[in-house]
């Protein structure tokens, strides 16, 4: 079935397509608004510049899209798809089996395009609304006022994220021919100023892009590559959203979209080249030539266009941050936060915790940095650690699929050099705003550490039991009508089941702490699978009608609805035979033969006795529990908000022989209790 559905999303079509443009490439469909004025910003203003400069900077334009965005990820990495689906986290799970240190940067690199998403609606928004100085009935009223484009643009940006609740299927459906109007829009201004010029046609030829970055015109020498990199941030994307419009929908589609981007840096550089001599364009301040060179009569057309291709590659960034969130709590590297399904629509997601941050984040970057020129100076360092991240884990996908050793790392080699480049280049970036980026990057990694950190400490120190050893107990136990019957389905949700081990808290709670007679005692695994829409469950019930195991497949991409399911399963086990009918005396469903259930969730506490963890350990630990206090709870997680829950606090370190005192109590006899010193009444 999964094959099936990968192959029916895996074929070209023209509304595949037209979708393919809608969602995947907002972010570099709209470069052409802030790449060649950062260029020539990065060179000391209009007056800098020269010929030489121009065809060098679109050389090394159309050299990055190449290598960068054509070759890396069209032709390499779209192969790499898990299932259909794409994306940092979708590559990791194809090969962290390879290496337990493969983690490290599918941690890193996620935690890049998170903060990437932050700076996207804030640069690309602010550019489009700083058109508005190009229209002359604007400029003449507010002239160079920035506060009115800033309340613009916070404005803008409030509305969008205050949207995402409601779901953007509606919205997302008129994204493809908006874009492919964006895109043809780009590439028709392009020619329309370089057809008197096709000398810029030279900037094919990569010498001229060599001989820019050892050019004495070019003042930024090596670290020019940090504004031309913005050419191609959006190249991530395209492997990231493989699985929401298929691989072949974006080959079939790439050529179009390039061949219009090299248009439009070809029509601004010949715009360029025609006036950079003029005094009046040298005396404009933050000079932008995708605005000024259109003609007067489509200046207020290309703000509107501008902002409406913003601010769907803004939503492409915040939807894709929602799943790469969802996938991340999948993986257990975040932790779990309140997710919404507005539509019916599986791709359709909102993390309120998320879109706020985010809002929250691109409205304090507005205000911080005020321009576009401050913002695109932030923009660029994070996306370029992504990509080297991508580039370590396509290693071992090349490996994975026996591709030769030689040819594999000499793929590695490549992109790794080129891509270092470009980080050092945007590296230069980090005092001039770079470092909020690498900020946020760094807390997001912070608390994944957090979390990664603190699973592999509960392994190497929990204590868990066999199972198997405590059936004859629980089927007693479970037939003991002289104890209260606790409950007809009692639920313990356990995160192993492998070789029937369970934790040892478990079995306490069942058997010691107040003995809970149940018809059927449950415990539920749930799985989360490299697939991402697997639905599948195994059930082991150890000879017996009332201790059923039960592990559930989940995708990395389904929701974890364990009360759904499990009803689901009972249903199954009863037309099968293998577990008794429970029909109900007292209920409001005449008919009704499945019992009530109880969940019973052990709520971790760091014991307040020697622990035997070290320091980092106790750190790793504690912060975890401080993060968990704050983040959803596990009865909304798991679907159980209108079922019967129990929640049980228990030590976070249940290993018995841990906790025992290093020096017992001495007893000591004497003749009464009576002396001078009382401790205080409790």
């Amino acid at each position: 079935m999964l094959q099936e559905q990968k192959q029916k999303r895996d074929q070209f079509k023209i509304g595949g397509a037209l979708v393919a443009m809608g969602v995947v490439y907002g972010d570099i469909g709209t470069s052409p608004l802030y790449v060649m004025k950062a260029i020539i910003e990065g060179n000391g203003g209009l007056s800098e510049v020269s010929e030489n400069f121009i065809i060098g900077s679109v050389s090394l334009i159309v050299w990055t899209l190449t290598l960068l965005t054509t070759i890396k990820y069209v032709l390499i990495a779209l192969r790499a798809d898990n299932h259909g689906e794409g994306g940092i986290f979708s590559l990791f799970t194809l090969v962290r089996k390879m290496s337990k240190y493969l983690i490290i940067p599918a941690m890193i690199g996620g935690a890049a395009l998170l903060a990437d998403g932050v700076l996207t609606p804030a640069v690309t928004i602010t550019t489009a609304i700083e058109g508005l100085r190009g229209i002359p009935a604007f400029y003449n009223v507010f002239g160079e006022n920035q506060h009115v484009i800033i309340i613009i643009t916070i404005t803008i940006i409030t509305i969008l994220f205050m949207i995402q609740r409601i779901g953007t299927e509606k919205v997302g459906k008129a994204f493809g021919p908006v874009m492919l109007g964006w895109f043809t829009f780009l590439g028709l201004i392009g020619l329309y100023n370089f057809s008197n010029d096709w000398t810029v046609l030279r900037a094919l030829n990569p010498y001229y892009a060599f001989k820019i970055l050892v050019s004495p015109e070019n003042k930024a020498g090596l670290f020019i590559l940090g504004s031309v990199f913005l050419a191609t941030t959006g190249a991530e994307a395209l492997y990231s959203d493989m699985g929401h419009v298929g691989r072949k929908n974006i080959l079939g589609s790439w050529p179009y979209i390039k061949i219009c981007l090299l248009l439009n840096y070809f029509g601004q550089a010949a715009w360029i080249l025609s006036v950079h001599r003029d005094p009046y364009y040298q005396g404009i301040e933050m000079l932008n030539p995708f605005f000024r060179m259109m003609p007067q009569s489509l200046s207020v057309i290309g703000v509107i266009f501008a902002t409406i291709a913003a601010v769907i590659a803004s939503q492409a960034l915040i939807s894709g941050s929602y799943t790469l969130v969802s996938e991340a709590i999948k993986l257990r590297l975040l932790p779990r936060l309140k997710i919404v399904y507005p539509t019916d629509n599986k791709g359709q997601l909102y993390i309120p915790v998320v879109n706020w941050l985010l809002f929250v984040g691109c409205v304090s970057l507005v205000f911080f940095f005020k321009t576009s020129a401050r913002l695109e100076a932030a923009y660029g360092l994070a996306i370029t650690i992504t990509m080297l991240m991508t580039t370590i884990l396509l290693l071992f996908y090349l490996l994975q699929q026996a591709v030769p050793k030689i040819i594999s790392f000499g793929i590695f080699f490549f992109f790794m050099f080129v891509e270092t480049i470009f980080f050092i280049s945007s590296a230069t970036k980090f005092l001039h705003g770079g470092f909020v980026a690498v900020l946020m990057a760094l807390m997001i990694l912070f608390v994944m550490v957090v979390w990664q950190q603190s699973r592999l400490i509960q392994n190497k120190v929990s204590e868990s039991v066999d199972l198997s050893d405590y059936v004859d107990q629980l089927v007693e136990l479970s037939h003991d009508e002289s104890i209260p019957l606790y409950q007809t389905n009692a639920v313990f949700l356990t995160s192993n089941l492998k070789g029937h081990r369970i934790g040892k808290e478990i079995v306490y709670s069942i058997l010691d702490k107040s003995p809970k007679r149940a018809k059927v005692y449950w415990f539920v695994n749930v799985l989360v699978t490299d697939e991402p829409f697997t639905k599948e469950y195994h059930v082991d019930m150890m000879g017996t009608d009332c201790v059923v195991n039960v592990q559930l497949h989940l995708g990395f991409r389904m929701s974890q609805d364990v009360n759904k399911y499990l009803r689901q399963i009972v249903n199954d086990l009863m037309e099968q035979g293998m577990i008794e009918e429970q029909p109900q005396k007292y209920t409001i469903m005449p008919g009704r033969i499945v019992g009530d259930f109880s969940f019973i969730l052990i709520k971790e506490e760091l014991s307040r006795v020697d622990t035997g963890l070290t320091a980092y350990e106790q750190f790793i630990m504690h912060t975890k529990l401080a993060i968990k206090s704050i983040t959803v709870a596990p009865t909304s997680w798991f679907g159980l908000e209108y079922s019967d829950v129990v929640v049980e606090h228990v030590p976070l370190i249940l290993d018995l022989n841990r906790m025992k005192m290093d020096r017992p109590l001495k007893q000591v006899i004497v003749d009464d209790f009576t002396s001078e010193e009382e401790t205080d009444e409790m």
